[in-house]
């Protein structure tokens, strides 16, 4: 007689704390691209078990075998390979990402804890904004080594870059490759340079104008969303930009993509977490790439810096008072 045991194979686990849009449409993307197991956690028990059990439901239609749980118990997440926290407040219309800071400081260290309790080799990957200061806080609350904690930012703005080279120039973004650096907000800082279509740098492609104007489009690329859906904040392509970033680490693709990482000199930048090119395997950040920035695109990293260093202030006056 034939036993059905869908635990007789170890599979990567993934813990995705937070079941709203962005935490649902990861574990969707995670267990229909057949990569992991998913724990999907949240402090509204039936919101992750209904959106779990959705998902189970359509595992037939889309002919994968991987497990979802939802859940609020963190006992579940028990050893998970990569945590990734989207617990907290989203933006709304005329919210910028700083606003969020205080609300989200006080999520983010509650599931940090509870999570890394049960899977304390974990590599932890924070979704929630203000990114930046949000992933600082959780390798400090963690205690892990720096390698095992990133912000995912760099892919989506780099993505939402793409995105709009393509429908500049009538282009497949399968040819397109962009980099942004910087702090996940209005001051980062897209590199025309080192983005290329086919190899081919868009400085190459197109007008001084025409890059200005895809570069403003970049910085509020996240805000322009907000604006058009009125309520609630992107959530399919910062899933698909955490799924990147998970994909790399569980396969140990070592991929070269942008991700908030702890700088310690790098770019004339030390003791805070900003957007650079790192290369991404099953350790986490194997290693931050520096790049030959001329003087104005590093003077404008290090405005940026500056902002996200004045965050981290803000951050731990809070934690004083």
């Amino acid at each position: 007689m034939f036993k059905s045991n869908p635990h007789h194979i170890s599979h990567p686990v993934v813990s995705v704390i937070g079941a709203g849009n962005v935490g649902s449409t990861l574990a969707q993307r995670i267990v229909e691209k057949n990569l992991a197991d998913v724990i999907l956690l949240d402090v509204v028990a039936s919101r992750s078990q209904g959106v779990a059990l959705d998902l189970m439901q359509a595992r037939a239609l889309e002919n994968h075998d991987r497990q979802i749980i939802g859940t609020d118990d963190y006992t579940h997440t028990k050893d998970s390979d990569v945590i990734v926290i989207t617990a907290g407040v989203p933006r709304k219309d005329g919210m910028s990402r700083d606003d969020l800071l205080k609300i989200n400081a006080k999520i983010v260290s509650e599931v940090t804890l509870r999570a890394i309790s049960h899977s304390p080799n974990a590599v932890i990957i924070v979704v929630t904004n203000p990114l930046d200061v949000m992933t600082y806080l959780t390798w400090e609350i963690s205690g892990f080594a720096t390698n095992k904690v990133m912000g995912m930012a760099g892919v989506l703005d780099a993505s939402r870059f793409q995105a709009f080279i393509a429908m500049e120039l009538g282009t497949s973004t399968a040819d397109i490759n962009a980099m942004v650096m910087g702090g996940h907000g209005d001051l980062m800082v897209p590199l025309p340079r080192y983005s290329t279509v086919s190899g081919v740098p868009i400085t190459e492609l197109m007008s001084a104008d025409a890059i200005a104007r895809l570069v403003d489009r970049t910085r509020n690329g996240g805000a322009e969303i907000v604006k058009l859906l009125q309520t609630g904040s992107a959530y399919f392509a910062p899933a698909s930009a955490a799924y990147l970033m998970v994909e790399s680490i569980l396969r140990n693709r070592r991929r070269i993509i942008p991700a908030a990482a702890y700088l310690q000199g790098e770019y004339g930048l030390e003791g805070l977490f900003m957007g650079v090119p790192v290369q991404l395997g099953q350790e986490g950040v194997d290693m931050v790439v520096e790049l030959g920035l001329s003087p104005e695109e590093l003077e404008a990293l290090h405005t940026s810096a500056t902002s996200v260093r004045a965050n981290i202030q803000r951050l731990k006056a809070i934690h004083e008072r």
